[in-house]
């Protein structure tokens, strides 16, 4: 037929520089989105609601987030490495710690131990809901 020569081929019909790093680019996005879906079933996104009357409301259900479970869970703020600011999450209570299916060598506290976690001033540690007044 022809050739297109231009920003992804050459003459000789050969990858450029400029293929190969989209490849790569595109290779890094879906390495972020799997661990992105990964990390939202792990910690799944709390419902929440605010009112100027009764401030913030966090809670949590087996289905908050858009995420279905088997697990209810407690609102934790869950803090991401080099990002500003926390997110309320959803945080299994029993089990191993993710990605420790067999693991024996925990306390039954599920995700509560993880060092990015912190609980919400003023609310019960297990509680699957928690307000917050304005």
């Amino acid at each position: 037929m022809g050739k297109l020569v231009g920003r992804f081929y050459d003459e000789n019909g050969a990858p450029t520089e400029a293929l190969r790093q989209a490849e790569a680019a595109i290779e890094e996005a879906l390495k972020f989105q799997a661990e992105s879906e990964q990390r939202k079933q792990q910690f799944p996104p709390c419902n929440s609601e605010w009112s100027s009357a009764g401030g913030s409301r966090f809670w949590c259900s087996r289905q908050s987030g858009g995420v279905k479970r088997d697990w209810t869970g407690v609102p934790r703020k869950l803090y991401q490495p080099g990002s500003r600011g926390s997110r309320c999450v959803c945080v299994r209570t029993t089990g191993p710690p993710w990605g420790q299916p067999d693991s024996t060598e925990h306390g039954n506290r599920g995700d509560l131990d993880n060092p990015h976690l912190e609980e919400y001033d003023g609310c019960y540690p297990l509680a699957e809901q928690c307000v917050l007044k304005a």
